[in-house]
């Protein structure tokens, strides 16, 4: 694109028409040696009374729940908080997406029967709602040696048999007091383990079992004792996290993540496992704070799209009062935004759980399975006519041919821009994970001087003169490099050439620019433009600003009345409402790696292209290249 275009992009744009959730898992083993099993088919729960909750899902949350003990505090005891708490996890199941909650013990303040009466049918409010798990605390117990201390309270009413209803329930340790759920989220299957808070060496043998026999299941470990932190929200371990730290977590690269309560202030850290992998520990407990924490709840919200895990912390008791009536001490403990309780955490989830569960990536899809009806032109790199292919960083040299796989005759054939050199392009095994074929071409194109390869149909190809009356659909794979360097402002991804002049245009911006492309703003906007063959008109869509480094699946769908651009199977927000019905293709050809001004090619593309498909009619989004839920 020309300099005027830039400019008339920033002076006249209005013409263009300018949150509070992944690979399933094989099923698991048999339950570990020495368990009270639950149901083997335990692992999924994808529906309650409170919502259905979405098990599929890339976005679900995982409630935390500390230290309840001074809302059971003998003649003391106000359940109602915990109560609020547990209806606001029952109502929002579904819109919030909530897996799963945990309590991280002390439940009660001294474990007394009727103490953990009133305690248990609390939970009554969420149970058969939302699955969960309650570990024992040392309030919670009268004796607190470690879990072999035989029958309780607590036991008789947090024991194994609350859980065996909970299709999440795995299993339970033989003493009772220590047990895990298997639930599905995210498309994928995890692992709750929740231990006593002082396991004895055999609850940590019971606990080894069910991670051996779950060895692909990531893990997060609840607990009531095992991190410390002061006012700096820097968490250490205690004695007791110390010694799980030693005898099972650093070893076992599945747990990633590890809970507890107990101690007071909030606080994290991250710790280095065997595998060198990230372990992240926290405390959080509130009932240090107004109303003995008033049921106060923390949320882990996992994106398994945006690899992050984002904490809140709130109190749903004061958050459904009335804001005109809430005492002052309840509106500033409506929320916790301090660092040790509102944060993000970033991880790389494949990445994290390669070491357990690595992900075989999906091989290449033969070319017929990916020609619906309709297909006029499909170009893959993965083997063509020319050497370079299978060598990554070859030259594909001027003349190359790349085949029309659909048999229509719109091959393409390689030449360089300009005096380019050979590296201007080059094969590339690199490609989108989701692309049907494994390979892509590396374009070098860039301006100053002018520089880069194109790819064009033959002079007489039947897509030249093809006017898509019925819609159609143009795909391709991108990926811009990181860093993006150099100016490569409006520069063509695709394009047909000619000028629309010659097609009668004449409300466009410039007579000389094509009758279609695809191209890259200044500020990394996707900007397709076209003229169509029926109407007097230059209709565009504008993306946001696109990645770098990352590979992205773009869409044009039009139905033959309007166009529509979608990004990664995201609808973008500015698509044209003019009508827009086929395009003025003029009979010349098609083009991938440039767009010309004036009937010439100034700067090529710079980024890798993969997989090209174009449609005669309209796609939805699950029939594109790369399926999108």
């Amino acid at each position: 694109m020309s300099a005027e275009r830039r400019t008339h992009h920033h002076q006249t744009v209005h013409r263009r028409a300018l949150l509070r959730a992944a690979v399933v898992v094989p099923a698991a083993g048999a339950a570990a040696a020495g368990t009270t099993a639950g149901p083997a088919a335990a692992a999924e729960d994808s529906s309650a009374a409170g919502g259905r909750f979405d098990a599929e899902s890339p976005r679900f949350a995982l409630a935390v729940l500390p230290d309840t003990q001074y809302l059971f505090d003998a003649d003391s005891a106000d359940p109602a908080p915990l109560r609020a708490t547990f209806r606001y996890l029952a109502a929002e199941r579904a819109a919030a997406n909530i897996a799963f909650m945990t309590h991280l013990g002390d439940v009660t303040e001294h474990g007394t029967e009727d103490e953990i009466g009133l305690a248990a049918d609390t939970f009554r409010v969420l149970h058969g709602r939302v699955p969960y798990s309650v570990l024992a605390g040392n309030h919670d117990i009268r004796s607190s040696t470690d879990d072999q201390r035989g029958d309780s309270a607590y036991l008789a009413a947090f024991g194994p048999d609350r859980y065996r209803s909970m299709p999440t329930f795995g299993g339970a340790s033989p003493d009772g007091y220590n047990s895990y759920h298997v639930l599905r989220a995210g498309g994928r299957r995890w692992l709750v383990l929740a231990l006593d808070w002082r396991v004895s060496d055999k609850g940590l043998a019971w606990a080894q079992g069910v991670l051996d026999a779950h060895p692909t299941l990531p893990a997060v470990l609840t607990t009531h004792d095992i991190a410390w932190s002061d006012d700096d929200g820097r968490a250490r371990l205690s004695g007791n996290g110390q010694r799980l730290w030693e005898r099972l977590i650093k070893g076992n690269d599945q747990i990633f993540l590890a809970l507890g309560g107990h101690y007071w202030p909030p606080g994290r850290t991250v710790l280095t496992n065997d595998a060198g992998n990230d372990v992240h520990v926290h405390i959080t407990n509130y009932q240090d704070r107004y109303y003995g924490g008033a049921g106060m709840i923390r949320t882990y919200g996992f994106d398994l799209v945006r690899g992050v895990i984002d904490v809140e912390t709130f109190s749903p008791w004061f958050l459904a009062r009335d804001p005109g009536k809430r005492s002052p001490l309840a509106a500033e403990t409506i929320e916790l935004t301090g660092s040790a309780d509102r944060f993000s955490l970033t991880v790389d989830f494949g990445r994290r759980f390669a070491g357990f569960a690595p992900v075989t990536p999906a091989g290449p899809r033969p070319a017929r399975a990916v020609m619906p009806r309709g297909t006029l032109a499909y170009w893959r790199f993965d083997s063509f006519g020319t050497d370079a292919a299978g060598t990554p960083g070859a030259t594909v040299a001027d003349g190359a041919v790349v085949k029309d796989l659909t048999g229509n005759g719109n091959d393409l054939t390689v030449r360089r821009l300009h005096s380019s050199g050979a590296d201007a392009l080059t094969w590339s095994a690199d490609h989108h994970q989701g692309q049907p074929a494994h390979a892509s071409l590396r374009f070098d194109g860039g301006k100053d001087p002018d520089r880069g390869a194109v790819l064009t149909t033959a002079a007489r190809a039947a897509l030249n003169s093809e006017k898509f009356l019925r819609g159609y659909t143009i795909e391709t794979f991108v990926r811009l490099p990181e860093p993006f360097e150099g100016d490569h402002s409006w520069m063509g991804v695709l394009s047909w050439e000619g000028r629309n002049a010659e097609a009668g245009k004449t409300t466009g911006w410039s007579p000389l620019e094509p009758t279609c492309s695809l191209n890259l703003s200044p500020e990394r906007f996707l900007q397709f433009v076209v003229y169509p063959h029926e109407q007097d008109a230059d209709p565009t869509s504008w993306s946001h600003a696109v990645p770098t480094g990352r590979w992205m699946h773009i869409a044009v769908v039009n139905d033959g009345r309007r166009t529509v651009m979608y990004v990664d199977g995201s609808r973008i927000a500015r698509n044209p409402s003019q009508a827009s019905t086929g395009i003025a293709t003029l009979g010349k050809p098609f083009v991938l790696g440039a767009t010309q001004f004036d009937g010439t090619f100034g700067q090529g593309f710079y980024g890798w292209l993969g997989d090209t498909r174009i449609v005669g009619r309209p796609l939805r989004v699950e029939e594109f290249l790369t399926p999108f839920d």
